[in-house]
């Protein structure tokens, strides 16, 4: 079952973030706690940072998605930026992948937006396969760049 994340999954959810930092290699970086998974999105205050949306199985959490919002670019519409998607290896292959990117999109759509971008690691051919069925596309028109704000470099 789908449905968006409330602040009751804060102790559920953040178990599967961790799980995600370590596949994606930034564990010893990662700080999200509870209260912020609170305070930043899951009261759904009018200045949420992010929404969330959750995999229950058997009861358990077993996944999530986690997108934010640029409000407008060139037209005038959203961008959805699909943040975090990601689901326990134990309930792999069971559709809870693509019922969240689903869920992404129905949120997309209610906001009128133009576009749902998201990032994929070089190296997640898993990944890369799962969005193709799911309609997406290597967007050859940019690159993805970054600059460590705490460097003077």
């Amino acid at each position: 079952m789908i449905r968006r994340a409330t602040a009751d999954d804060a102790p559920k959810l953040l178990p599967l973030m961790r799980n995600l930092a370590e596949f994606e290699g930034y564990a010893d970086r990662f700080v999200v706690t509870e209260s912020d998974l609170i305070e930043r999105g899951l009261s759904r205050n009018k200045d949420a940072q992010f929404v969330a949306w959750v995999s229950e199985v058997d009861g358990l959490l077993q996944g999530y998605a986690v997108v934010y919002v640029i409000p407008f670019t060139f037209d005038l519409r959203p961008t959805v930026v699909l943040k975090e998607l990601f689901v326990a290896d134990a309930v792999r292959s069971r559709g809870c992948g693509h019922e969240l990117f689903a869920a992404v999109v129905q949120y997309a759509l209610s906001l009128d937006a133009r576009l749902l971008r998201w990032q994929v690691m070089p190296q997640n051919d898993g990944a890369k396969r799962f969005y193709r069925r799911c309609g997406g596309r290597v967007d050859v028109d940019w690159e993805s760049w970054v600059r460590d704000i705490n460097s003077s470099e």
